[in-house]
């Protein structure tokens, strides 16, 4: 969550003057051949909760208590792995065009997002690191107000950063009812100033290379060979402008000669702006077709204001003004959001299924209309220790409570249906899911009656939501 973990591959030259004790091994796998391997933990920036160690695969056959990482008290190896931390900052990243593109390989992206001040083992964070590691260095991010907004840019201090070119994200929160209107300003002005960049190229045309300019105005980029292609050529656009500086044409596209590279504009907030107080314009941003995408992280209890119930409450959920328990379930954003057939939408919960969660980063960078993530973040407002949140998203997707799914409305083209599910049918009872709870288990305690009302109301709730779904794969 916090980025305190990093992996490099590189050259084992690279080795060289490494302190005593620091580690690697042969990196395997059919990339980057002959290199070393590193996992290293930033000893002072972890916040120990455990989350790695939970859910870490790789255990001692002999001792299944010992894994590939296990908790140990800071103090006694703090200045070694200090040491080792500091070196590893300086060795070389993995070249981005030898890399798989997998959920595997995404951790070998520097994140562009660490370190920040979010409660430890907090479930929204992964999921703004991955996206700082996939589009951070060309991403323009409009942050609602919340709890993302206070740890993403809790100033004067910011855990957005750059990358050895000097790119990272711009960032900038809005208001809480907002966010994605103002999110939506990005991509227009975006879009304005790389139309006004390509007529000024046009203007110049016959002062520069015939092949730069039509490389220029007709490039690809969709992926990242295709980004860096166009950066170099726009590199040497202004070398060719240098000597124009005289022209004020030429002078106002040196100004602007970085926006003929493509812009990654992400709307981010939590379930209090996306399903209540800022969903009119949600709703607005989606209908109008724009390229912009929106991630949702998606506590389910308005965490940074203290939980009071909203139309992201689940049934049963006790919040401030739901203290006898929800009554009504909750909105279903996601097929609120397929109804416009136009926006690419994902419900991903990157504890359950990882690798699903990147295909809808991937999916949803490179649709060229709307595109909504609903990711599932384990809080501390649930009321149990987030080591377990890995744990806790996989019995969420499989007692129905999180259902998985993907809405791509290419697939169209090619005779699919465009909503793809990617989890199983609901198996076994949802209490399996809520009795692991505060939030559901505190109406248990107080209510048993109406504890048991509800619970089996989710139940059903949680086939038909399912069955809907169902449907809408079949029909659509």
């Amino acid at each position: 969550p916090h980025a305190a973990i990093r992996v490099k591959a590189y050259p084992e030259s690279a080795l060289e003057g490494a302190p005593e004790g620091f580690q690697s091994v042969k990196l395997r796998g059919n990339v980057m051949e002959g290199s070393q391997y590193t996992v290293q933990v930033a000893p002072e920036d972890c916040t120990g909760c455990s989350l790695c160690v939970e859910v870490c695969p790789a255990k001692d056959k002999r001792n299944p208590k010992h894994k590939a990482i296990d908790m140990v008290p800071m103090l006694p190896v703090r200045a070694q792995e200090a040491a080792n931390f500091d070196f590893f900052l300086n060795l070389p990243e993995a070249p981005l065009a030898e890399l798989q593109d997998n959920i595997k390989y995404s951790q070998f992206r520097r994140p562009l997002f660490e370190y920040s001040g979010a409660c430890a083992g907090c479930g929204e964070t992964p999921y703004v690191k991955l996206l700082t590691q996939l589009f951070g260095d060309r991403a323009l991010i409009a942050n609602a107000t919340g709890c993302s907004s206070i740890y993403g840019g809790n100033l004067p201090t910011t855990p957005y950063c750059t990358n050895d070119d000097g790119r990272g994200p711009a960032w900038s929160n809005s208001l809480f009812e907002d966010n994605a209107e103002f999110g939506l300003g990005f991509r227009l002005a975006v879009d304005q100033l790389n139309a006004h960049a390509k007529t000024l190229l046009g203007a110049l045309a016959p002062k520069l290379d015939d092949e730069l300019v039509a490389a220029l105005r007709g490039a690809e980029q969709g992926d990242d060979a295709g980004i860096d292609a166009q950066r170099a050529r726009v590199e040497a656009l202004r070398g060719a402008l240098a000597p124009l500086a005289g022209d004020p044409q030429a002078k106002a596209l040196l100004d602007i000669a970085d926006y003929l590279v493509r812009k990654s504009v992400w709307i981010v907030g939590g379930d209090g702006w996306a399903y209540d107080i800022g969903y009119g314009g949600l709703d607005h941003v989606l209908a109008s077709g724009k390229d912009v995408n929106i991630l949702v992280l998606d506590t389910e209890v308005y965490s940074n204001t203290g939980g009071q119930a909203s139309k992201a409450t689940p049934l049963g959920a006790v919040a401030k003004f739901a203290a006898d328990g929800k009554g009504l379930g909750k909105k279903d954003l996601g097929v609120l959001a397929m109804m416009h057939d136009h926006v690419y939408v994902a419900h991903v919960a990157i504890g359950a299924k990882d690798a699903q969660t990147y295909k809808a980063f991937r999916e949803a960078e490179a649709w060229p209309g709307p595109s909504i993530i609903i990711a599932y973040s384990p809080c501390i407002a649930h009321g149990y220790d987030l080591k377990h949140g890995g744990t806790q998203q996989k019995i969420a997707v499989e007692t129905g409570y999180w259902p998985l799914y993907r809405f791509d409305p290419r697939r169209v083209a090619e005779g699919l249906p465009p909503l793809m599910l990617d989890s199983k049918p609901p198996k076994g009872d949802i209490g399996q899911f809520t009795r692991n709870e505060t939030r559901f288990r505190m109406l248990m305690q107080k209510n048993p009656g109406r504890a048991k009302a509800l619970l089996e109301q989710a139940q059903t709730d949680v086939q038909r939501r399912f069955d809907l779904l169902v449907r809408l794969a079949q029909e659509s």
